[in-house]
């Protein structure tokens, strides 16, 4: 039994084609991504390796651990951009990533998905 004061925050990511679920580092950009919940985003293909989106404003980046090399399955927000990216493949590290979680089903389905989709993202319990 955990005995941190605060439980890791799960979000569902619904799609035409499916659902993938993520559980969330406990850091201020997750909790900022969670302030801004229910969300319904444009989601698109980036460089043959994860999957992009656009949050309505950028999310707060103060005091957030900067710093990841994703693997498959990890959530991110690349903060120059202030965009959102689920990776579905292995990529080289960047300093420039905030370890925002990662998905424990569904990231190959989300792969899957062509062109420019529409995904709504919410906390479960």
């Amino acid at each position: 039994m955990s005995t941190r004061s605060t439980e890791l925050t799960r979000i569902k990511l619904s799609f035409d084609g499916g659902e993938a679920v993520a559980v969330l580092n406990d850091n201020p950009t997750s909790r900022d991504l969670v302030s801004m919940l229910p969300l319904t985003l444009k989601f698109s293909d980036y460089n043959n390796v994860e999957k992009v989106a656009y949050p309505p404003r950028k999310l707060s980046t103060a005091n957030a651990p900067f710093g990841l090399t994703p693997s498959v399955g990890d959530f991110a927000l690349y903060a120059p951009w202030g965009n959102l990216v689920a990776y579905y493949r292995g990529f080289r590290h960047s300093n420039d990533l905030v370890h925002l979680g990662h998905f424990t089903s569904g990231i190959e389905q989300l792969a899957k998905m062509d062109g420019e989709f529409s995904v709504r993202i919410e906390a479960v319990k």
